[in-house]
């Protein structure tokens, strides 16, 4: 017993140390990555906090007073996205009529470049039948394999690449422009595009996909990426909706930048964090794929959906627009 007291007494001093240094303002890589596991720390943390009670030794409050810490400074930081905290996005009731608003779905899936699930992939897609589709990771076997589904759509912007950034938008809405720009990286390309659903005003659709934090990859060129993203867009409009990998969670300081900056409204404020990776991890995931909307858009639902076969849920939304929208 007094050896696991031990072991618990160290393992609450480098969890707290971990949290701690994960609070410096730093584009360090080891840092930026604390901020994408804040959940599962805290899970974790509680856990052990519990054993922690009943481990009879001198340093049992010790133990449990640091273990409590780490819980507390992990709850501050992602209070903003439980489901206790005050909602940012609320649900409209909405349904397309020729007087009301003007209502599609759109759905962001990262496949996967190394998956070779293509079918289930494929039977997602059918199944959801999304009015917009934005795929990530999408090399050229991938475009092949999906083309029955893409050919489908009346617009298709296919932009495969070797490693983890090819990308795919396809709709059935009203195009007036998309363009591919590469913000930072030379290979990590964003997707600009302006749409018009009948009957409405134009509106920008952003999808992003930019580099995680990973050994030589600090997440400097990443955080730019991302917050020029929302505010750097090709026609400016006040009505616009964002999705895809941010490879970054949305309460850290890279995304609420973005989103105070751009003044976007994020449907997991006040809702809940709704985990995304890894797939077959859910209770212990975290939130890498993002939704967010600015201007009058409004939103009926956001959902993660089941397993694909991809190391990603997919995440798909609708949307409206308001027939007074201007």
């Amino acid at each position: 017993m007094r050896k696991f007291a031990v072991v618990l007494l160290v393992v609450a001093a480098l969890l707290l140390v971990v949290v701690l240094v994960s609070l410096i303002p730093s584009d360090q890589w080891f840092i930026r990555t604390i901020d994408l596991v804040r959940e599962p720390m805290a899970y974790l943390a509680a856990l052990l906090l519990l054993l922690a009670l009943f481990a009879g030794s001198r340093w049992r409050w010790a133990t449990v007073a640091m273990f409590a810490l780490v819980i507390g400074i992990t709850i501050w930081r992602i209070w903003p996205y439980s489901a206790l905290a005050g909602t940012q996005l609320e649900l409209a009731e909405g349904a397309a009529t020729p007087e009301g608003p003007r209502c599609f779905s759109a759905m962001a899936v990262n496949v996967k470049v190394k998956n070779t699930q293509y079918a289930r992939v494929a039977e997602q897609l059918r199944r959801y039948d999304p009015d917009l589709l934005f795929l990530m990771e999408t090399d050229q076997r991938w475009i092949e394999a999906l083309e029955p589904v893409l050919s489908e759509y009346d617009h298709v912007q296919r932009h495969p690449q070797p490693e983890a950034f090819g990308l795919v938008f396809a709709t059935r809405l009203p195009v007036i422009k998309s363009n591919v720009v590469e913000n930072t990286h030379r290979d990590t390309p964003t997707l600009y595009a302006t749409l018009q659903p009948e009957g409405s005003p134009p509106i920008e659709f952003i999808g992003l996909h930019p580099k995680p934090p990973l050994p030589g990859w600090d997440t400097e060129r990443r955080d730019e990426n991302i917050v020029n993203a929302g505010i750097q867009t090709p026609d400016r409009l006040p009505n616009a909706f964002v999705m895809g990998d941010f490879n970054d969670v949305p309460w850290s300081r890279t995304t609420t930048k973005f989103r105070e900056t751009g003044d976007w409204r994020d449907p997991r404020i006040g809702c809940g964090t709704y985990p995304t990776f890894p797939a077959n991890m859910l209770l212990v995931g975290w939130p890498l794929d993002q939704l967010m909307l600015k201007g009058g858009l409004q939103l009926t639902s956001f959902q993660v959906l089941p397993d694909n076969g991809s190391d990603h849920r997919a995440v798909l939304a609708n949307l409206c627009v308001p027939s007074d929208l201007p």
